[in-house]
């Protein structure tokens, strides 16, 4: 006999906000959840609004409407008490000191908590003998790894990843999606994950939202987007019959 089923209290979730700078909302009315061990794709052409609901997500921005809880307590308007509690933002600019070597990014990264580096480094093995070389020396695929490596060692519960694919080749990327798969499997974390690749983030993904304008243009599992490009194009341009966040089925 099949018992109940288990539901699982979302990590991140993210209530009819609107965010913006200097008071002019660049994210309207969104809803967003994150679940522990799921990876989110959020997706949408640049200017959609990713960035600013990472931003907000990690308490970088005040809200103008709305409520965000994470890991079950409201969102701190400190970031760095929130990413004390597990929710860590990995921005596009890759958070990395290029003057310092491997092993002293790392080095600064550790906290009390922190898993062992060893751990870490199972996941980009790659890092272990390049710890004494500058960061600056580094490709930006090695800096990427280096970035979210120092990501773990902070004991995210919430990981939010900006642009993971920024001016990498293609085949970086194919290497570090799988990773990031990994860690949501294996630590029980809740990833949201910001790539302009579609098809490789569905590929990894649980679910998906694409942003248009600021708002949710169409959402629903990752399979059922990578069923539907032709909607995930549209959700992209703004040309959906109706500007309402749209299920991918429909």
């Amino acid at each position: 006999m099949t018992g109940p089923a288990v539901t699982t209290s979302p990590a991140l979730d993210i209530q009819a906000i609107t965010v913006g700078y200097g008071g002019v909302p660049a994210v309207r009315d969104l809803h967003l959840q994150a679940r522990p061990g799921e990876i989110l794709a959020l997706l949408g052409p640049n200017g959609a609004g990713k960035t600013t609901t990472l931003l907000a997500a990690v308490g970088a921005l005040p809200l103008i409407a709305g409520s965000i809880t994470a890991l079950g307590a409201p969102l701190d308007r400190r970031v760095e008490r929130n990413a004390r509690r597990g929710v860590v933002l990995v921005p596009d600019s890759r958070g990395v000191f290029h003057r310092l070597s491997v092993e002293d990014n790392l080095r600064l990264a550790r906290r009390r908590n922190s898993p062992p580096l060893d751990d870490v480094l199972d996941y980009f093995p790659k890092l272990r003998s390049m710890r004494s070389r500058g960061c600056g020396t580094l490709s930006g695929g090695e800096q990427q790894m280096l970035a979210l490596a120092k990501a773990l060692l902070c004991a995210p519960k919430v990981l939010l990843i900006d642009e993971l694919s920024l001016g990498l080749a293609p085949i970086a990327v194919e290497e570090l999606l799988p990773r990031l798969r990994e860690v949501a499997d294996d630590q029980h974390m809740a990833v949201v994950l910001v790539e302009q690749h579609i098809e490789l983030a569905l590929s990894i993904a649980d679910s998906a939202l694409v942003l248009h304008h600021g708002r949710a243009a169409l959402t629903g599992s990752a399979a059922e987007l990578r069923g539907r490009r032709d909607k995930v194009e549209a959700a992209y341009f703004g040309t959906l019959e109706d500007n309402a966040a749209s299920p991918a089925g429909g």
